[in-house]
């Protein structure tokens, strides 16, 4: 078969992914099992070879990142039982007061907090958000809202234990340990570059007029307390007493510690000894969740921690199918003969490898309306070919999550929760909630571009 025919049946089956998934309402799982299905069998591997590289990309996925994702997820769930994200945003507050809490948001969330789901996060910390925006004038709710779309998805996309990051590293087999280092290199500037630039952009061209931007009944009615967006753990659980903040967040302290230890041992070449076995990254994640769920037991009786760690086991469901999907597409496109096409039409494109990852991320995202399908999709489609665009795989899997980020719109079921936990028309939602995640989006481009001339 013609490399103009194998590119052309990559192209129907892409798009047609998009077109099930974003037209017909199909649920991913399914788009991307037919769309992968079609390649196999439009490609000549027939009906026994596209099975088994079907099954051969989903097994290999999971085996790279399945307990790395159920652990993160866990440890995350547990975290939020016990409340420690707002009892770590209080202290914060504290320390730095109230003048500079959107950067303090932005920075806590998109560092500390990463392996808590983002859709969970924006619950817990909205009424919050909402309730200090009103302190910090006019355009404090926008503020507000700015911090936690930077915070929350910088994040998940760059910031190990990100659900997304750690999927977009094992699919495309980046060292856990280098996904950390280099997304922390990348999101923390991003997170404060996007707030940075954010509040400048409220002052003149986004123009925040409460008036239209915030829905009245919230900002007359909110006495203050958050009512009416979503309640917090703590009036959930039936907690009988706080253990130390300092002891409360060492699973995810011990757990990052252990990571970038093992990393940088890898990078200087010395020897850990019988501490190697700790700093692997599943060994790690799985030391971190198993304090997790010894603190929780601590604090809380043992029916909820049991609640907790089976909610958990329900979140890390569907993103770790999607993955193994996203694998089996890339195992199809690799048996296909595709991996040396598209590599090629990489290397005599006009823009360099890694701004070809984000716009095909960006435009998965555009299409698709889920930041971390998105991702996946576009680490899936790039696996094969990752090591031979001339540039760091870990770049690959970092530009792919900025692209990732761009132009979040109303096929977003973030989007939505986002303006009704806030209390915000769509215009204001679009002001805040888009604009805040394209700049993201946008801002931490260069960064990964940059990290491409001193690596």
């Amino acid at each position: 078969m013609s490399d103009a025919w194998l590119l052309a049946h990559t192209g129907i089956a892409i798009v047609g992914i998009v077109v099930m998934i974003t037209w017909l309402k199909t649920p991913p799982i399914f788009g991307l099992l037919i769309g992968a299905t079609y390649l196999g069998l439009a490609t000549g591997l027939g009906a026994s070879g596209t099975t088994e590289a079907l099954a051969a990309g989903f097994g290999d996925v999971m085996a790279e990142i399945g307990m790395l994702i159920t652990f993160g997820v866990v440890i995350g769930t547990l975290l939020t039982a016990t409340n420690t994200l707002h009892r770590v945003l209080e202290r914060l507050l504290g320390v730095f007061g109230e003048k500079r809490v959107p950067m303090v948001f932005a920075v806590s969330l998109s560092t500390v907090f990463t392996s808590i789901y983002s859709d969970v996060v924006l619950v817990l910390t909205a009424p919050l958000a909402r309730r200090l925006g009103g302190r910090l004038g006019s355009r404090g709710v926008a503020l507000m809202g700015g911090a936690l779309t930077a915070g929350i998805e910088v994040g998940l996309v760059f910031v190990v234990p990100g659900v997304a990051a750690l999927a977009v590293a094992g699919l495309l087999h980046v060292p856990l340990g280098e996904m950390f280092l280099y997304g922390l290199a990348v999101g923390l500037p991003t997170a404060v570059l996007t707030m940075l630039v954010f509040a400048l952009l409220l002052r003149r061209p986004l123009r925040w007029n409460p008036a239209t931007d915030e829905l009245v009944a919230d900002r007359d009615h909110d006495d203050g307390d958050g009512s009416g967006a979503a309640a917090s753990p703590a009036t959930t659980t039936t907690a009988v007493r706080q253990l130390p903040l300092s002891l409360s967040v060492s699973p995810v302290v011990v757990t990052l510690a252990l990571i970038a230890l093992g990393a940088l041992a890898n990078a200087f070449r010395f020897p850990l000894g019988p501490v190697t076995l700790l700093s692997e990254p599943v060994i790690a994640m799985a030391i971190g969740a198993g304090l997790a769920h010894l603190l929780a037991r601590r604090v809380l009786p043992a029916h909820e921690v049991n609640a907790a760690v089976g909610k958990a086991l329900a979140m890390a469901g569907p993103i770790l199918v999607l993955s193994g999907l996203s694998g089996s597409v890339a195992e199809v496109i690799g048996k296909s003969g595709l991996r040396d096409v598209l590599a090629g039409s990489f290397g005599t494109g006009f823009l360099p490898p890694l701004v070809l990852v984000w716009l095909i991320a960006a435009v998965l995202h555009i299409a698709m309306g889920s930041i971390s399908i998105a991702a996946i999709t576009a680490a899936g489609i790039l696996a094969p070919i990752a090591g031979s665009l001339g540039v760091p795989v870990v770049l690959v899997a970092l530009a792919a999550c900025s692209g990732a980020l761009f132009l979040p719109h109303v096929s977003s079921n973030f989007f939505w929760m986002f303006q009704s936990l806030l209390g915000l028309t769509t215009k204001g939602t679009f002001k805040t909630h888009t604009v805040a995640m394209s700049l993201a989006s946008v801002l931490s481009l260069p960064l990964v571009l940059l990290l491409d001339v001193v690596v």
